[in-house]
């Protein structure tokens, strides 16, 4: 299974490098760089209940997506992206049983983005419906759940996932 691509910076450089993340010698640092680089170009992993963190990432900026979105497409991993609003009480019930497919399907990769923060992502994505999930391999889409259907994403990603 292939992943995605890492972009890699050193602060004694003014361009990054690329780099498969499997090559990673120190992933607790790599971790740490990623979360500040998401944290820096507005994406941040989101924080459970429990402060634990979370296998989902969420995104607030269409640059870090594009970016993160580009870096995935030669992967054959799933990715469940999670098209949701703040507002939406559907998708408010869903984020637990998100979470818990995130811890679940460590092979997977899981996404979320606000449709009123990102319009344009959600646009493109041809998001009509809170929540909508969509499924992505190889850059395209290969399924979609539109609506709180715990179990038929469930079923989907097991589907997807190998």
């Amino acid at each position: 299974m292939s992943s995605c691509t890492v972009v890699v910076l050193d602060k004694n450089e003014s361009k990054g490098r690329t780099r498969n993340s499997q090559e990673s010698q120190h992933p607790e640092a790599e971790n740490k760089m990623g979360s500040f680089l998401s944290s820096f170009l507005g994406g941040s992993t989101a924080l459970d209940s429990s402060s634990e963190s979370s296998r989902v990432i969420s995104f607030h900026s269409t640059a870090r997506w594009q970016l993160h979105f580009n870096s995935c497409k030669e992967s054959s991993q799933l990715m469940v992206v999670d098209f949701a609003a703040s507002w939406c009480g559907p998708c408010k019930l869903m984020e637990p049983a998100i979470h818990d497919m995130a811890t679940k399907f460590t092979d997977v990769e899981f996404a979320k983005i606000d449709v009123d923060e990102l319009a344009d992502v959600a646009q493109e994505f041809s998001v009509q419906a809170m929540p909508t999930f969509v499924l992505v391999k190889n850059g395209k889409e290969v399924d979609r759940v539109v609506g709180a259907k715990k179990d038929e994403l469930e079923k989907k990603i097991q589907k997807h996932r190998g």
